[in-house]
């Protein structure tokens, strides 16, 4: 053995000496992992941004104990709360199965319809009662007290009781002569309701009595809202004609009318603060101001929402009006000034039209840029919505705006951004925001700190043709520079500080297509461009020479650069992907699955992993060192932005028809994640898009934890197979000093023997090992028992030498070699020197010691122990070996075995060192 014990030290748990590993065991368990997998490994729905309000009307309620205003709008299956003094987000409910469809409010719980069922609310969070009966979708809700007054679209009105959920009253309606289109209970007007309907009448029903009290004829328009005066019996009725009736509902007299001209009444509310003040809403986001004393239009307040208004509601004897839209926007307004108009006060705004690029701004993780079709750029904060702000609009003049002061600035503004970079390395200094609009040559700047449009527009001079546009942007990582790509084929470098054109890359032109991607490396020593000719352009940053071209099999749609690593990725209009180390120049990678357009890409921040998005809808995560794709699953919506966080925690997708950004959190933080390759014939399952709250996280993270769960729970065996030279799991200490045992007695006996102390405190025996154990009391049953020392017990063999006794006959040692394994050093050599014949042993207990290092040998297990064991026997029995015939000979042939398990160990080692020498 010319190995010391040493080399051992570090080597894991096998060695090849034959054929390798198949890994059949591994594999198939990974397969039935992969089976069960119904959901993203790496990825689990975390919560939506941006997501304000929609076409539900709002909600307002009065908090007695607080003394406050709470306002509830609706965002798909969820709903939130705010605190009308600050606008801030209170409470946001758990999500129900469906989006909601209408919602109502009393002083104590929130109603909200979701098809034709409807839950209550309580605490502005979890459901408390549901109400189950409708046959169809319900659309008006209307609290009564201790009931709740339900009405679908087939004009079916139920009454419930709200704490027993059982129905109290139906009536069914004719929809063909009687659709109910609203609903309103009269103030003092006791177990009565009002209902309009689509046809223009109205009834007014006695819900105690089951009776119908009056039925006015209506104006032969369909009623569309219904609100109380705060005058009893008067009673305002909004006409699709765009009319409102200020109706005495117990005379039926008309005591005014008004009309606009902007569509169909959608809301109607009633100053209390001692002003005669009616606002009524409309379907193109204006409100009318009406004064009730003169029966005149006193104000219009003009482009309130970008879409109809879906409630309006002035707070109780206070001069705030708040209103809400299918524009994504919660508003309140203040009457404060002589003409009576109202002015914006405080305001939760997300975008209105679905959005056309997201990424995330800075290095913290923590704000997301998004532009949108509604021509607007905002950040959203994934931190708190108090950190939200907007950039506004892009205006074509924004001095000239300022100078005449405009109030419709639609034909000033910009056209929507369609794609942009960001760089905060500079952002106090000047704008660190380039963007490219759709439809137009120039392109604008953009300044986060100051929340507004830049002061350039950068654009070529000699360009003169109107069909040019801007097609690709990216800024320099210190953010001195901008590169424009255009739909010309020209790529033009900009001073982001002045303004100023530094040059173009190429003679006239960089590509004979239109530029489809522009990226700059970290240190400002490389220009990537690529076009739509299929070509992919390196190019010198400082001098605009050309350095390199590589012909891509198909015309490129996206290209994204991962500055850190250097690698870029290049999605194809042949729905593959490649990516490319931009230091050789060569394609490295490629990907092909997508069914569809791929609509963007993203990196993680290690650059281990390439996401894409495509209109398959599909997000598939590909693993960059393996080549393969690791996770995908499917949206009911197609993805078309994905941006990962400079963190890793998160990922934010956009969709389309979506408003809001969508973040999923990276499961690989906090949990196992087996990054497994996915079959070739895995299909993903889909996933729903996370709600404003957690609550569907948990269904998503059930799912995801099965394939984890199954990596954690598999074992490995004690040995990968019987060619592999196994070790033990013993530490170091158990085995690797039992060959300077002696030494370490010596260094460790005290100078003094120990005194004993005066008064020895008490204690209760323990049996000597490594494991403490109290020994049992002994049964002394005898009184008479001698006193004297019996020697036959110290000649009792230990049970390490009967179990070596039994191996010889049934040749089985592993007991032996457990008992072996659970003593310490000293107890080791204790045992091997009582094999001896002087100690109380045998030669034939010798013989089966040396057996039970061979079957060791044999198996290839415990390989350490196995040299130490041997190693220890050595030292200790060395000289009477020759005098025995029979441990001679079995000591020869484990001599021979020991041979050549080192010598195969030696050239692995050798081999091993030679090629990491090379």
């Amino acid at each position: 053995m010319t190995v010391p014990l040493d080399t051992l030290k570090g080597l894991d748990t096998c060695f090849p000496s034959g054929p390798e590993l198949s890994g059949a065991g591994i594999a198939a368990a990974m397969e039935r992992a992969s089976e069960r997998r119904t959901a993203s490994a790496l990825f689990a729905g975390f919560r939506a941004l941006g997501l304000f309000s929609n076409d539900i009307p709002h909600v307002v309620r009065f908090s007695a104990l607080k003394r406050r205003f709470y306002v509830t709008t609706c965002v798909g299956k969820s709903f939130h709360t705010y605190d009308v003094q600050k606008l801030s987000l209170v409470a946001v409910s758990n999500s129900v199965p469906q989006d909601i469809c209408c919602m109502a409010a009393d002083g104590r719980l929130v109603f909200a319809a979701y098809g034709n069922v409807f839950s209550a609310f309580a605490r502005n969070k979890e459901i408390v009662h549901t109400f189950k009966g409708h046959k169809a979708e319900i659309h008006l809700l209307q609290p009564f007290g201790d009931h709740i007054i339900s009405v679908d679209t087939d004009s079916i009105l139920i009454i419930w009781h709200i704490y027993s959920e059982e129905e109290y009253l139906q009536l069914t309606f004719d929809k063909s002569v009687f659709k109910i289109s609203a609903i309103l209970h009269p103030s003092t007007y006791l177990n009565k309701i009002l209902l309009g309907s689509e046809q223009g009448s109205l009834q007014l029903w006695n819900v105690k009595s089951n009776k119908l009290l009056y039925t006015f004829p209506g104006w032969k328009l369909g009623v569309t809202a219904l609100q109380q005066a705060p005058a009893v019996d008067v009673v305002a009725i909004g006409l699709m004609s765009g009319q409102v009736i200020i109706h005495n509902i117990k005379f039926n007299e008309t005591l005014m009318k008004f009309r606009q001209d902007w569509g169909p009444i959608t809301s109607i509310s009633f100053r209390t603060d001692g002003h005669p003040v009616m606002a009524a809403g409309s379907p193109c986001g204006h409100i009318g101001l009406w004064d009730l004393e003169d029966k005149k239009l006193i104000n219009q307040m003009r482009n309130a929402h970008s879409t109809a208004i879906a409630g309006l509601t002035f707070l109780h004897r206070e001069p705030l009006l708040v209103t809400n839209g299918a524009d994504n926007a919660l508003r309140i307004w203040i009457f404060d000034g002589p003409t009576g108009e109202g002015r914006l006060l405080r305001f939760r705004m997300g975008h209105s039209a679905p959005l056309t690029s997201i990424r995330y701004y800075g290095q913290n993780g923590q704000q997301i840029l998004s532009a949108s079709q509604d021509g607007t750029l905002q950040s959203f904060s994934t931190v708190h919505e108090k950190f939200n702000k907007s950039l506004g609009h892009g205006l074509i003049n924004k001095k000239r705006v300022k100078r005449k002061g405009l109030q419709n600035t639609m034909s000033v503004r910009l056209p929507p951004i369609t794609k942009f970079a960001a760089e905060e390395a500079r952002e106090s200094d000047w704008d660190g925001i380039i963007a490219c609009h759709q439809g137009k040559l120039s392109c604008s700047t953009w300044n986060y700190q100051k929340s507004t449009i830049g002061a350039y527009f950068l654009k070529p001079k000699e360009m003169k043709k109107d069909d040019i546009t801007a097609t690709a942007v990216d800024i320099t990582s210190c953010g001195n520079f901008a590169v424009i790509g255009l739909s010309s084929g020209t790529v033009d470098v900009y001073n982001m500080q002045s303004g100023i054109h530094r040059g173009s890359f190429g003679k006239d032109q960089a590509h004979k297509g239109s530029v489809r991607g522009v990226a700059v490396d970290g240190l400002n020593q490389l220009t990537v461009t690529t076009g739509s000719e299929g070509l992919l352009k390196f190019w010198n940053f400082k001098n605009k020479i050309l350095i390199h071209s590589v012909s891509l099999s198909s015309s490129p749609n996206i290209m994204l650069l991962h500055r850190d690593s250097g690698i870029l990725g290049l999605a194809l209009d042949d729905f593959s992907i490649s990516v490319l180390d931009i230091e050789t120049r060569k394609i490295v990678r490629e990907f092909s699955g997508h069914q569809g357009q791929i609509n963007d890409m993203a990196f993680s921040p290690d650059g281990r992993w390439l996401i894409s998005a495509a209109m398959d809808c599909s997000i598939r995560t590909w693993d960059l060192p393996s080549g393969c794709l690791i996770d995908c699953f499917l949206l009911d919506s197609a993805p078309l932005n994905v941006s990962m966080s400079p963190t890793g925690d998160f990922l934010a997708t956009s969709h389309v028809d979506h408003l809001g950004i969508f973040l999923w959190s990276n499961i690989s933080l906090y949990s196992v994640v087996s990054l497994r390759p996915l079959p070739a014939d895995y299909v993903p399952s889909v996933v729903m898009l996370p709600g404003t709250c957690q609550t569907q996280d948990v269904e998503v993270s059930e799912e995801t934890v099965e394939p984890s769960d199954e990596m954690i729970e598999y074992d490995s065996p004690e040995q990968l197979n019987e060619q592999l030279v196994t070790l033990s799991l013993l530490p170091e200490s158990r085995w690797k000093n039992l060959l300077n045992l002696d030494v370490i007695k010596k260094k460790n006996k005290p100078k003094e023997p120990p005194k004993v102390p005066k008064s020895a405190p008490f204690f209760i025996p323990t049996i000597p090992g490594l494991v403490p154990r109290y020994a049992a009391p002994e049964q002394n049953n005898d009184p008479q028992q001698s006193k004297v020392v019996n020697l036959g017990v110290l000649a009792q063999k230990s049970d390490f030498c009967l179990k070596l006794e039994e191996g010889l006959v049934n040749n089985k040692y592993d007991t032996a070699l457990n008992l072996l394994k659970e003593s310490g050093p000293s107890g080791i050599e204790t045992e091997l020197r009582s094999l001896s014949p002087d100690c109380g042993g045998s030669v034939e207990v010798m013989q089966s010691f040396l057996k039970m290092i061979g079957m060791m040998l044999d198996r290839k297990r415990d390989f350490e122990l196995a040299q130490a064991y041997l190693a220890l026997f050595l030292k200790l029995h060395l000289k009477m070996l020759p005098s025995e015939p029979v441990l001679l000979e079995e000591i020869t042939n484990l001599s021979s075995q020991v041979e050549e398990n080192w010598t195969h160990l030696q050239s692995l080692f050798n081999q091993s060192v030679s090629v990491k020498g090379k």
